[in-house]
């Protein structure tokens, strides 16, 4: 019904309590979408009455052709596969909405008579703000999403909590009230940091107490986890906004990542893999449009996903470093897990056997064209999250070797290891090219790769960018008859 009157982007339900559902629609350009509305208002559907309204979105660029039925405050979804790298991050609000859990018996007075409180409260704090009081049914607590800027959810916040504890004072509840964030899980080790250092921080300078919820709490359907903040309402509100900062900052950079990894492998379609967040509530459509992923932080099942421009772009071998104990988890029952892992990557992966008794680490052999590692290493990652083999305080961080021409090490470091340092600068892996290294029989050395997911994926990228500049200078003149390591078509 919509796609006749032009290029539908999106199409969005928004959260609503009321019999009416409201949908968000973007059209590709902005006469589109005033015709939409012009055919649609008053037309009949099922029996109802449509009610069509325009909202420009405020955050396009003015020569940009987007625009359309969206919320004007907040651009929404991962940055275009057009925008700047890591460098320059495109300035619109992050994508986070503040998601709350109140108790049960609060949300009347949140809601006020008629809604003139949660009217209020969205006026005041130039904000949208669903109440979701059809989820869990009998939950003692309700999930509350805020779409606003980072101001605006944290005065709408802190207005929420005043009238908690008015309430309290009301009714004469006498438990403590804490401030319940929810985050999703991909963001809460880094808001958590190094041996728990950042939320130490936030607890120091707010003079509050925070406890997060246990791994074990998460479903593959609910992916986030509960921060639990105590102390009066001003010392609250200063900790949901470093709370909310922290995970704001980790969500633009897994953004950032993969708009630069989307570049590096040529049709890659990061939507469609969900890698990302997806299916959590209040998250972006381009999130919640893909199932859940079969591990935090994995991969949903998708097909043709990839192509290159050369057809067959050329295999390469990974080896993957895993905790000895977490073998068992990755080969599965009877192999069946390593067998699925292969087959959904499109790539060889065996485990190779352990270097002594007592090993701590076993090495995976993954052997595959880039978007084939892309996928079977974001598995493997989520796999090992997802079984518990590191902690809810810990992101997963593993060791990756390539393998690489003795010749061509030193461009991997570069002069004075200009190089290596702007790799790991960019990429946020610890990238290091071992000294005084024998070349095997191959005459080739290893590069170590260490970090989380993306940064790890990112340094690889970089690494096989480096090495075919390096094979195109070797072979500017292919004879004929011969097969060359294929070049990239410019």
């Amino acid at each position: 019904m919509l796609a006749q009157y032009g290029a539908v982007e999106s199409c969005e339900q928004v959260n609503t309590d009321t019999e009416t559902a409201v949908v968000n629609v973007r059209y590709a350009a902005k006469d589109q979408a005033r015709l939409a509305m012009e055919k649609l208002n008053g037309s009949m559907m099922e029996n109802y009455a449509l009610k069509v309204s325009y909202i420009p979105d405020e955050t396009a660029a003015p020569e940009g052709p987007s625009a359309g039925g969206r919320r004007g405050f907040n651009a929404r979804g991962p940055p275009r596969s057009g925008s700047p790298g890591l460098g320059a991050r495109p300035k619109v609000q992050s994508d986070i909405p503040l998601r709350m859990l109140v108790p049960t018996q609060f949300v009347g007075a949140i809601i006020g008579k008629e809604g003139a409180t949660i009217r209020n409260i969205t006026k005041q704090t130039h904000s949208k703000i669903d109440i979701h009081r059809k989820e869990n049914a009998g939950a003692a607590e309700k999930p509350i999403t805020i779409h606003s800027t980072p101001e605006g959810c944290s005065n709408a916040c802190t207005t929420i909590m005043e009238i908690m504890q008015k309430e309290a004072v009301d009714t004469k509840f006498t438990e403590e009230i804490p401030l319940k964030i929810l985050a999703h899980n991909n963001f809460v080790g880094r808001l958590i940091g190094k041996e728990g250092r950042n939320l130490k921080k936030i607890e120091q300078d707010t003079g509050t107490k925070i406890t997060i919820s246990p791994l074990q709490d998460l479903t593959l359907y609910n992916p986030e986890r509960t921060i639990t903040v105590k102390g009066s309402i001003e010392a609250c509100s200063r900790a949901e906004e470093e709370v909310m900062k922290k995970i704001r900052e980790s969500y633009e950079s897994d953004m950032a990542a993969m708009n630069l990894q989307s570049n590096l492998i040529p049709g890659l379609n990061l939507n469609a893999l969900g890698l990302f967040p997806s299916g959590a509530p209040g998250m972006g459509p381009s999130m919640s449009s893909v199932p859940p992923p079969g591990a935090h932080g994995g991969c949903s099942s998708s097909t043709n996903v990839f192509y290159t421009q050369q057809g067959h772009p050329e295999s390469e071998t990974v080896h993957l470093f895993i905790p000895a104990l977490a073998v068992g988890a990755i080969i599965g029952k009877q192999g069946q897990h390593i067998k699925q892992l292969s087959h959904f990557a499109g790539a060889s992966i065996k485990i190779a056997p352990a270097e002594g008794m007592d090993a701590k680490q076993r090495m995976v052999i993954i052997v595959g064209p880039p978007e084939a590692q892309f996928k079977a290493q974001c598995r493997i990652f989520g796999k090992l999250k997802e079984e518990n083999f590191f902690g809810p305080k810990e992101e997963v961080k593993l060791e990756a070797h390539i393998k690489v021409p003795s010749f061509a090490a030193g461009r991997v470091i570069g002069k004075g290891g200009k190089t290596v340092n702007e790799l790991q600068n960019l990429t946020c892996a610890e990238v290091v090219v071992p000294r005084d290294q024998t070349p095997d029989e191959n005459d080739q050395v290893i590069v170590k790769i260490s970090g989380h997911f993306f940064a790890c994926q990112l340094a690889q990228r970089k690494i096989q960018e480096i090495l075919a500049q390096v094979r195109r200078q070797q072979q500017p003149k292919p004879t004929s008859g011969a097969q060359p390591p294929l070049p990239r078509r410019k």
